[in-house]
């Protein structure tokens, strides 16, 4: 396949082009991904999330020109919000990204989350091995940042950060989102911020009341001013201290697997509906939606139904 070749050869159009074709989905981006699937898992993925405000975008920024002065290649994703009514979004992500925008090493891709929970779209797994099949080292995927379902990012990556912010009531956010499980480190961007001390101190006692480190890592606390690109060194040094960790420990195969099961199940239950909604054609989709809105039929039992028929 021409595009895959030429992508694999790290030409930037072809890569630009082929997120295209996998957000489009359908059976050419099947054939895409499909040849270029055993040229993937090289890149090291980086999860970005946290509460609206935080700062991830500018965190981004700054640890994409760090990671550049010291030659490394950065594939970012970002995932902004859609529109409930128009389907659009602003993505403006890539506005705040502009000064990333004239260096090769560096490729950088909004995405709508059209709707999608979990902070990430729905081609982002995608987006991310494509990414990594054009050569990227590192590859960041930053969130919608919706506060509290922020989780599914976890599983999309290998090191998953989360940026918190003094004055923010973050330390309760993090209790009711789960955050505590998902974060590999913790940012506590703003430190020039008044109470960034406390910040810091609450998410360690937090971390502490957790009981042991999680697959004998803990996450570390790295306060940042990203603005400043002050503590932007430290926190790609905790990056580069988990790659290690899950490297020595035998965690990336654990986490590359948790990450296949995800993108498999997500794939079967996308062509199981695929089929069922060819199979039974248009008109019949609707009359079953029909009956299923005036009550005639329970969910469970039309579910069952369609996929047992011959």
């Amino acid at each position: 396949m021409e595009l895959a070749q030429a992508l694999i050869a790290g030409n930037r159009r072809a890569l630009a082009r082929s997120i295209s074709i996998a957000e489009t989905g359908g059976t050419a981006a099947r054939e895409l991904l499909s040849a270029i699937y055993a040229h993937t898992g090289r890149a090291h993925i980086v999860g970005i999330t946290g509460s609206p405000g935080a700062g991830k975008s500018t965190l981004v920024n700054a640890l994409a020109l760090h990671w550049r002065r010291t030659h490394q290649t950065v594939g970012i994703i970002a995932v902004d919000p859609t529109s409930p009514f128009t389907g659009g979004a602003i993505l403006g992500d890539r506005i705040r990204m502009q000064p990333l925008g004239g260096d090769t090493g560096i490729f950088i891709r909004s995405m709508a989350s059209r709707g999608r929970l979990g902070g990430i779209a729905h081609a982002t797994s995608d987006a991310i091995d494509l990414l990594d099949a054009a050569g990227f080292d590192i590859i960041l995927v930053e969130t919608v940042g919706a506060g509290q379902s922020e989780v599914e990012i976890a599983s999309a990556a290998h090191t998953t950060m989360v940026i918190e912010v003094p004055g923010m009531g973050d330390d309760v956010q993090a209790i009711k989102a789960g955050i505590l499980e998902i974060a590999d480190i913790f940012v506590v961007n703003k430190a020039d911020r008044d109470g960034a001390d406390a910040t810091v101190r609450q998410l360690r006692a937090m971390l502490h009341l957790g009981g042991p480190p999680r697959d004998g890592w803990e996450p570390p606390i790295v306060p940042a001013v990203a603005m400043r690109d002050e503590g932007i060194a430290n926190v790609a040094a905790a990056v580069e201290r988990h790659r290690h960790h899950l490297m020595s420990t035998g965690q990336k195969m654990y986490r590359e697997r948790a990450r296949a099961k995800r993108e498999f199940e997500l794939l079967v239950q996308e062509t199981a509906l695929e089929q069922v909604r060819a199979q039974l054609a248009e008109q019949g989709w609707e009359a079953l939606l029909t009956r299923l809105a005036a009550r005639e039929i329970d969910p469970y039992t039309a579910a069952r139904t369609l996929l047992t028929r011959d």
